[in-house]
């Protein structure tokens, strides 16, 4: 193997890990549909794979139209023991979730179920841009 890709493959892999290293660690809910009118863009239709933001990662709409990689790490309650599907969801920042937590998110139905069973209501997440 050359020196060159011996580099490229180093690289990569500290790409990867800094991804990781950089993830926030929160919980997602989900809501339902109409997703319009939202905060950040009024009756403009962003698709399904959206997602709500808390107040300090809204940051009084700076955050509007960011893509943000979620995905599902435990559950939370007793209902759903293992809810997730083992996949991540690439989401856009469209609205505002004024009842969430602190690194809550409020993902859509679509994009929630894109990473685990809705019957769980609420997961432990990591979300990075």
């Amino acid at each position: 193997m050359g020196s060159m890709t011996r580099a490229f493959i180093l690289i990569a892999i500290v790409a990867c890990l800094v991804a990781v290293a950089n993830a926030t660690a929160g919980q997602a809910t989900f809501y339902t549909p109409p997703y319009v009118p939202s905060a950040c863009f009024g009756y403009d239709d962003y698709g399904d794979m959206i997602l709500a933001a808390n107040y300090q990662l809204y940051n009084g709409g700076a955050v509007c139209g960011t893509r943000y990689r979620v995905t599902c790490t435990g559950g939370t309650n007793d209902g759903v023991p293992q809810p997730c599907t083992g996949s991540s969801v690439d989401v856009t920042i469209v609205d505002l979730c004024p009842g969430c937590d602190p690194n809550q998110i409020d993902l859509s139905q679509e994009a929630f179920a894109m990473i685990a069973n809705p019957d769980a209501g609420r997961i432990n997440i990591e979300y990075n841009q």
